[in-house]
């Protein structure tokens, strides 16, 4: 005998129209009491939602996108009077026979014949705990979930943690200690540093687990070279906090990066190679200017995207750069809010600090980065050294597209800009 059920969200609190941001089942899935179903993300955290009893999954009536609230109906679940069991070994990976890529000559003949990868879990086993998806991924790439450590919410196995267990496994076939092929470089270290004194662990934020890779790709692919310099901003300063005095009762504040991000569209404009991505052996030259901006959340960083900023005007740009940041600090940014942008500015100047060297944002080909403007003597080119705010600018870029003079010849300009700002609207 079995009966249908209908599952829906339970319980989430005060939150309305939490979107769907994962599946993790299918049609004709086995699950067990308390298996995920899908996953969540509200303004404050991500969610999961569990099964409220064994059995097979009949009809799914969300997909990633979808918004739910408390009731939602989320599938249908037929249930057994029976025990739900694993599912059967066909579902698991078999082993494959060990590839030419795998075994290449070179190897000595007990290299070139690994242990499979995959092997089918027993019925005892547990579950791993991992989306439709990435089962169907590990066993495309011959991966025991059983022996892959979850990074995700709750240790669930994501697509990023099954591509590094293979590139691991692929690397010691290989003899070799590094996934990035022709580094050749020595393992990761293992240490268990709870024999040196006490520890505690923290999980990573879900922002730096999905930056981390992108971070670590970038600085190895992209070869980066940094320009430092100086930029006089000692009237533009005395500009914007007359600004904001005579405009202090209409709600309107004129930060520093609304003036930056202008005089970075001029210089964008006139070095036009610093507006462009790679794309094989071509360049693609934008005829836009979005602009992105590091913004500091309490779960890491995150780059918003002011979208055609050539088309509005300082007191424009200086309302959304705040939205943005409100909303990037309370976890309510949208995908597309942090897509397009053509080039990325990083500014530390409210925390202190001087030149440094940012990473650039792939696709893009340059970043610029802002230290705390600091009052320096100056000389006057006349008879004595006069004090003057300076801030420090340090361009990094992608020494594939730009060369150390040009790279100097747009901090320059950038300078110039930023000295008198009047120069942005010839």
């Amino acid at each position: 005998m079995s009966d249908m059920i209908e599952v829906k969200v339970p319980d989430i609190g005060d939150f309305k129209d939490v979107p769907v941001i994962e599946v993790m089942v299918a049609v004709g899935d086995a699950v067990r009491v308390d298996s995920p179903l899908i996953a969540l993300e509200s303004e404050k955290a991500t969610m999961e939602v569990p099964s409220p009893a064994a059995g097979v999954v009949k009809e799914l009536k969300v997909k990633v996108g979808d918004k739910v609230s408390d009731g939602s109906l989320i599938l249908v679940l037929e249930t057994a009077d029976t025990t739900v069991s694993a599912p059967p070994p066909a579902q698991a990976a078999q082993p494959a026979a060990p590839t030419a890529e795998l075994a290449p000559a070179s190897i000595p003949a007990s290299a070139a014949a690994p242990q499979p990868i995959a092997a089918a879990p027993t019925a005892d086993a547990p579950l791993p705990y991992a989306s439709p998806a990435v089962r169907k991924l590990a066993r495309e790439k011959d991966v025991d979930l059983t022996k892959v450590k979850g990074t995700g919410p709750k240790d669930r196995i994501t697509k990023e943690d099954v591509e590094a267990y293979a590139a691991e496994a692929l690397a010691a076939a290989r003899g070799v200690g590094s996934p990035l092929p022709g580094l050749d470089l020595p393992a990761w270290p293992k240490v268990d540093h709870a024999k040196f004194g006490p520890t505690s662990v923290e999980p990573l934020s879900r922002i730096r687990r999905l930056s981390g890779p992108n971070l670590a790709r970038n600085w190895v692919m992209i070869p980066h070279v940094t320009n430092h310099d100086e930029a006089d901003i000692t009237e533009l300063e005395a500009f914007r906090q007359q600004l904001n005095r005579e405009q202090s009762k209409q709600g309107v504040k004129y930060t520093f990066l609304g003036f930056l991000i202008k005089a970075v569209v001029a210089a964008l404009k006139q070095y036009p190679a610093f507006n462009a991505s790679l794309d094989g052996d071509n360049l693609v030259l934008k005829h836009y200017y979005h602009i992105g901006f590091a913004a500091d959340t309490p779960l890491g960083l995150v780059v918003p995207v002011i979208r055609d900023a050539d088309r509005k005007g300082l007191r424009e740009i200086a309302q959304e750069t705040a939205n943005l940041a409100q909303q990037a600090r309370e976890g309510r940014l949208k995908l597309e809010q942090m897509q397009g942008g053509c080039f990325s500015i990083s500014s530390l100047g409210g925390i202190g600090g001087g030149h440094f060297t940012p990473i650039v944002n792939a696709p893009e080909v340059a970043i610029l980065g802002v230290g705390k403007a600091v009052h320096k003597p100056v000389w006057d080119g006349g008879t004595a050294f006069q004090p003057r705010l300076m801030l420090p600018l340090s361009l990094s870029y992608d020494h594939r597209v730009i060369d150390g003079a040009l790279a100097a010849r747009f901090n320059a300009f950038l300078g110039t800009m930023l000295a008198d700002l009047r120069r942005v609207m010839l």
